[in-house]
């Protein structure tokens, strides 16, 4: 219990303080639902938090975090599909009209791929990381084994982003949506170390930093 008191007492402030300033706000996001406009893919990371690097407030985005923020392509044979059906619920029955995929900076996810990963404790995230293993293989063949580790884990990174948009483009009501023109994905990179964002430009082919 000791080590959740403080996240207890953050929640008696939270009532006293935000929730009362914006109680009617709130109140109306439960008489009238949700409405978010965006999906936000996100890492699980405890330093990368959606709605407070998007300034965004509650109501706004619908989020689904896990490690590394990876897209499984398409299958609806598999057993389980925690994200796929985040996306699912996302696209078809709340209609967004944007997916954002957001990756960050000094990410666990992205360090791991280039770890031997062994033993049953992880057995999960192993097979979860294969997810990556595109944007690992092509940042190696772009940089070579022996390039400076810092660059070669930025660049795997940002090709991670673009090969789980285009795990995205897998889901056929994504797709078709996409093509319609009433949904709009986008491939963000936050830096940790700066709280600056880039964004991928598909026409460049490159990262733009926001705003410059």
């Amino acid at each position: 219990m000791k080590n959740v008191e403080s996240l207890l007492q953050g929640n008696e402030l939270f009532q006293k303080n935000y929730f009362r300033k914006n109680e009617s706000q709130l109140l109306d996001l439960v008489s009238s639902g949700q409405h978010p406009k965006a999906l936000f893919i996100g890492c699980a990371d405890s330093r990368v938090i959606p709605s407070l690097i998007t300034n965004a407030p509650p109501g706004q985005l619908f989020v689904l975090r896990n490690v590394g923020n990876f897209v499984a392509p398409y299958k609806p044979d598999e057993d389980y599909h925690a994200t796929a059906s985040g996306i699912e619920y996302a696209v078809t029955t709340l209609n967004i009209s944007e997916i954002i995929i957001c990756g960050h900076t000094h990410c666990g996810a992205i360090e791991a791929l280039y770890k031997d990963i062994n033993g049953k404790q992880l057995i999960h995230t192993k097979k979860w990381l294969s997810l990556g293993k595109k944007a690992k293989d092509l940042a190696l063949l772009a940089l070579g084994k022996n390039a400076d580790r810092e660059k070669l884990l930025r660049l795997t990174e940002k090709l991670s982003i673009i090969f789980q948009i285009e795990n995205l483009l897998t889901y056929p009501y994504v797709r078709r949506k996409v093509n319609k023109g009433t949904l709009h994905i986008h491939g963000w990179l936050y830096h940790i170390e700066s709280g600056e964002m880039e964004y991928y430009d598909p026409d460049e082919h490159e990262f733009l930093t926001l705003n410059k």
